[in-house]
């Protein structure tokens, strides 16, 4: 050893900020965008860029009704990430909300 310490690197996380929209609009299709934002500790405006790429890539559709979006998730589109390509976007919901519903060891 040369006496150096490794610190761990505090950067990253486990969920990027599309999977955390994600699972919010999931949870309540009627959510609006800054009620997101302030669930996932975001700007309206970085929520906004991201339910764009969403809709995009047709992972997700919105109707307005009056003043406000409904949201619709396409559970059948395949992840993004060729490692994850085998996996739905309701099999990531579905373990993020596993986890959720599981008691504390």
């Amino acid at each position: 050893m040369d006496g150096h310490t490794s610190q761990p690197r505090m950067n990253w996380t486990f969920l990027t900020n599309h999977a955390r929209v994600l699972a919010a609009i999931a949870r309540d299709p009627g959510i609006r965008l800054r009620d997101i934002a302030a669930h996932c500790e975001l700007t309206e405006r970085a929520v906004q860029a991201i339910v764009t790429d969403l809709e995009n890539s047709d992972y997700l559709a919105h109707t307005r009704t009056g003043r406000r979006n409904s949201y619709r998730i396409n559970p059948d589109h395949r992840l993004r990430h060729p490692a994850d390509g085998h996996l739905s976007v309701a099999d990531l919901l579905a373990l993020m909300a596993s986890t959720k519903d599981r008691p504390d060891p």
